[in-house]
């Protein structure tokens, strides 16, 4: 059983079917959570329990795909809670389907927007204050595609190999200052229930989480950088 008790969690991606899942688990592990989202009220529905509560801060209408936005939250999060223990970078997305030499420009941008860029802006923002306090963990949240590409998905493949290499630097920068740096790598994520219609196909979001639940606590001090898989069966 994990124990996250007096530590500040931010969970980017927090309405997604794994953001979901590990901000529940944060919060039965006892963290204080920090959950930002562009779509104002979606927090609020999803989390009716933590949304007017002292301990806990649902932000609305907050675009992490824009720079300056993660500082804001940052900011914010440091007036309420003071300090800031855990991120955990879930948000995501998936388009493909086109070969290279048909993938629209929009298409290409979207991915590295919304997979890349989104990671950058918020371990960008959050360091800081992490090395200020000689502690941290961070975790990232890539995809069997950043380590190898397959067809019709380059676009896709190219933004969670930036977040991939990504983790890697920002180990290697911080690691020295207290401050853990790591990715899981998941397949294709599907819920429990396709799960047992498909026994063999992808990990749910639970097991996803578990991993991301181990890389954030204390038993994780000495991995830096890691880039873990997490498959299944089905490759």
């Amino acid at each position: 059983m994990f124990d996250f008790s007096n530590q500040v969690a931010i969970v980017t991606g927090g309405s997604g079917n794994l953001g979901r899942v590990v901000v529940r688990a944060l919060h039965a592990a006892g963290a204080n959570l920090v959950v930002p989202d562009r779509t104002r009220g979606r927090m609020q529905s999803l989390f009716p329990d933590l949304a007017d509560a002292a301990d806990h801060y649902l932000v609305e209408g907050v675009d992490v795909t824009q720079f300056g936005a993660m500082e804001q939250v940052v900011g914010d999060t440091l007036k309420r809670f003071g300090q800031i223990d855990i991120l955990v970078n879930t948000i995501g997305g998936y388009r493909a389907g086109m070969p290279v030499y048909e993938t629209l420009p929009e298409t290409w941008d979207m991915m590295l927007n919304v997979n890349a860029r989104t990671v950058f802006y918020a371990c960008r923002a959050i360091i800081p204050t992490m090395l200020e306090r000689g502690q941290g963990k961070i975790v990232n949240v890539g995809a069997r595609s950043a380590l190898v590409g397959g067809p019709n998905e380059a676009a896709y493949s190219a933004s969670k190999s930036a977040v991939a290499r990504l983790t890697e630097s920002l180990a290697a920068e911080i690691k020295q200052h207290g401050v853990n740096v790591n990715a899981v790598l998941p397949a294709a994520m599907i819920t429990p229930e396709q799960r047992q219609a498909e026994p063999d196909s992808g990990v749910t979001p639970e097991e996803v989480t578990e991993i991301i639940m181990f890389l954030c606590s204390k038993s994780a001090g000495v991995i830096h950088g890691a880039l873990i898989p997490a498959f299944g069966t089905h490759f």
